[in-house]
């Protein structure tokens, strides 16, 4: 169950009063006439379960409270009602398989900005993958493919594309392309200085490196792994698994065939700096694709699954 809290306009009240008690997979509907301050007007809050959030939410702003008044949802860990378990029993499909359209736009656009902790975890894990491909050190690049924050704004930019939110793809394109450019530049400094301390240089790299040899020799897999990797993804995202997510990171080279673009650059071997932004390239374009048919597909199915309860909710408060 999700629980929902209103700020309505006194004016607006009994129509936000009517949309819920209209809804079955609504209940325990509560108002508390004049309690709100800022923005002033009534507080209305109810119980509502999440495969029929949506079509609720965009009744919501269509009315207007969004700007008028104040719309919030939080989850409901443990709901010991009776009212409750039948509400979620007339809600369509699973809670887990259900898509709130608010909430993924809402999360994603946060994952859109530039922010300083962002380009130091970029930094960082580039960093770490550079090294950990550079000495043929799997578990170095595993810790940088989880330290990187580079799925956020390629899901905002999915998101953004799906739901046609042109400024959100473009702002999270640029968070991304900020994110690995300070991991390039940190990865090219600390190659450097990792070569003035005589720990590594130009033959380190062409040393044989059969455990990293696929961050700079993309083949089909890649195409393969990087589409499924955004369909997960984006699974993970909209259901909250966020396990998933992890297995995700792990599965996809952004991160380190950036770092090792990075030192084949310092070290002049610019053959295997080709082949890594390459396979950076791959992973980009495909977990976007795969995230963005992901997206319309879960989209598509939850409109026919949620298409009852969205009716109802519509013909009661129409009425």
């Amino acid at each position: 169950m999700q629980h929902l809290r209103v700020v309505s306009p006194s004016a607006a009240t009994a129509d936000v009063v009517d949309l819920l008690r209209s809804s079955p997979a609504a209940t325990n509907v509560v108002v508390l006439p004049d309690c709100a301050v800022d923005p002033p007007g009534d507080v209305v809050m109810a119980d509502v379960a999440r495969e029929a959030l949506s079509p609720i939410l965009d009744r919501l702003t269509d009315m207007g409270l969004g700007r008028d008044g104040s719309i919030a949802v939080e989850s409901v860990d443990t709901s010991l009602s009776h009212h409750a378990t039948r509400a979620q029993d007339a809600a369509p499909g699973l809670p887990e398989d259900a898509l709130v359209w608010q909430e993924v736009v809402d999360r994603t656009e946060a994952e859109s900005r530039t922010s300083l902790g962002y380009l130091a975890l970029m930094a960082l894990a580039t960093t770490i993958g550079m090294i950990g491909v550079l000495f043929d050190q799997p578990i170095l690049v595993v810790g940088a493919m989880v330290t990187g924050p580079d799925f956020g704004p390629l899901a905002a930019i999915s998101v953004g594309l799906v739901g046609r939110r042109w400024r959100t793809a473009g702002r999270a394109a640029a968070t991304l392309a900020a994110g690995f450019a300070a991991g390039f530049a940190a990865s090219v400094l600390m190659a450097l200085l990792l070569q003035a301390w005589g720990l590594a240089d130009q033959a380190t790299l062409l040393a044989d490196r059969p455990q990293t040899s696929f961050i700079w020799a993309p083949d089909a897999l890649s195409w393969v792994v990087g589409a499924l990797a955004g369909a997960a993804g984006m699974i993970s995202l909209t259901s909250g698994r966020s396990g998933v997510l992890v297995g995700v990171l792990i599965s996809v080279t952004t991160v380190p065939a950036v770092g090792n673009a990075a030192v084949a650059l310092a070290y002049g071997v610019g053959e295997e700096a080709t082949g890594s932004l390459a396979q950076f390239a791959i992973n980009v374009a495909m977990i976007v694709a795969g995230a963005v048919v992901c997206l319309l597909i879960q989209r598509t199915w939850w409109r026919f699954q949620g298409r009852t309860a969205s009716g109802q909710v519509r013909a009661t408060s129409d009425s």
